[in-house]
């Protein structure tokens, strides 16, 4: 039986490039597998390690992970931290200020994440990202001090979580 091999590569694109073609896809009904930019969801979810899988959003709610556009061509993977009819109010889990966006402007729901260059799910319905979430928004009011020490102190001696 003849086998065949597929070569996969990757390329790099402006995220104003990119993310619009990433929603067009998932509007489509695909399914999308995102290698995450930037330090927005630190301490757990890293810059260029981790990847998101995404899918249509059904029915966001407060705590979920979602990729949503916050100003023309602008996406964040943020979680929503607080829902007020339409408005929806988002925060990224290292970042200290909140971000706002309309429910419509929520182009995709986050079924869970690939850490560290690992092959099995971290799905966001699962015991471990709700644990985490649970733990992480409860200390919120001490945000700024854990994410210094985080930066400061950790991953100069640890390396990221």
């Amino acid at each position: 039986m003849q086998q065949r091999h597929i070569k996969i590569s990757e390329v790099q694109f402006s995220n104003a490039e990119f993310l619009p073609k990433v929603v067009e896809m998932i509007n489509e009904g695909h399914t999308v597998t995102l290698r995450l930019r930037g330090v927005s969801m630190r301490p757990f979810l890293e810059d260029n390690r981790d990847k998101a899988l995404l899918t249509k959003p059904i029915s966001p709610k407060k705590g979920d992970p979602v990729l949503a556009e916050v100003e023309p061509r602008h996406y964040v993977l943020h979680r929503i931290t607080d829902i007020h009819g339409d408005n929806i109010t988002l925060r990224g889990d290292g970042n200290l200020a909140y971000e706002h966006c309309k429910m419509e402007n929520i182009v995709a729901g986050v079924i869970g994440f690939y850490r560290k260059d690992r092959k099995k799910l971290d799905k966001t319905n699962g015991w471990k990202w709700k644990t985490y979430s649970c733990v992480w928004l409860t200390l919120s009011p001490m945000r700024r001090y854990l994410l210094a020490a985080y930066r400061r102190l950790w991953i100069p001696l640890f390396g990221p979580i």
